[in-house]
């Protein structure tokens, strides 16, 4: 009888907001936790960045976004876009200068 093939864990997920997108293919998420101080019991709020990749080019500054763990693509890149879940409120930013111009 054949061995089971031992599952692989769920791979994080994490839900931020996009504050940067200038860069090629790469987006960087600003992440929230929230969690009460062991001593004080105040409720503290931490936030770190996150490097995604974004290989539509399609989140913009300001979208709330769903991203998942996955392997090295670079030095600090080890995440992925995997939805946009909101997009921002207001006017779309106007579209890049054309190069040369």
């Amino acid at each position: 009888m054949p061995e089971p093939i031992p599952s692989r864990p769920r791979r994080k997920e994490r839900v931020g907001q996009v504050v940067l997108a200038k860069m090629a293919k790469t987006i960087v998420v600003r992440v929230e936790r929230r969690f009460r101080h062991s001593r004080f019991r105040k409720v503290v709020t931490r936030y770190r960045k996150f490097y995604a990749h974004d290989e539509q080019q399609e989140a913009q500054v300001g979208d709330q976004v769903r991203i998942q763990e996955t392997r090295p693509l670079s030095k600090l890149k080890c995440w992925r876009l995997v939805q946009i879940i909101q997009r921002r409120a207001g006017p779309e930013p106007p579209p890049p200068a054309p190069a040369g111009a």
